[in-house]
């Protein structure tokens, strides 16, 4: 269902509001593709996130607040992403032994082996979500988008 499908009525919409409605139906559609892709692994985006994060800190812990800032949605509960990811056996919570009220997350060997894993399974989601677009329409979206 395209954008015009979703707001069909008996008035002219002002363009601001269709492109917010358009924006949302984009980030739903991304959204579901990417979930149903990570759906195998038992990961949800926001744990995804979280791993992708500790991955990038390269055997360096971080704590909650680094995460959280880290986030790319700021909404998730980031203890509890972490609490679900330390039983799933892919990070490590443990106190830092310079500052006892420091807490430092760390990803494990597990968390980096799944990571491997949906890597691949990622970018070819990625992949098809992009498939309508060649590279400088890419190019020309991801510079109107780094307006915001």
């Amino acid at each position: 269902m395209n954008v015009e499908e979703v707001i069909k009525t008996n008035f002219e919409i002002p363009i601001y509001k269709r492109t917010i409605i358009h924006m949302s139906l984009v980030k739903n559609k991304i959204d579901e593709e990417v979930t149903l892709s990570l759906k195998p692994y038992d990961i949800t985006i926001q744990q995804f996130n979280v791993l992708s994060i500790l991955r990038g800190q390269k055997g360096n812990p971080a704590n909650l607040s680094t995460i959280n800032e880290r986030m790319v949605s700021k909404m998730s509960n980031t203890t509890r992403l972490v609490d679900k990811l330390i039983l799933k056996g892919f990070v490590i919570r443990s106190v830092c032994k310079q500052n006892r009220r420091k807490v430092e997350i760390l990803i494990t060997k597990e968390g980096l082996q799944i990571l491997e894993k949906i890597d691949g399974i990622l970018f070819e989601t990625e992949k098809t979500i992009l498939k309508n677009f060649n590279e400088t329409e890419l190019h020309e979206l991801n510079r109107l988008l780094n307006k915001f």
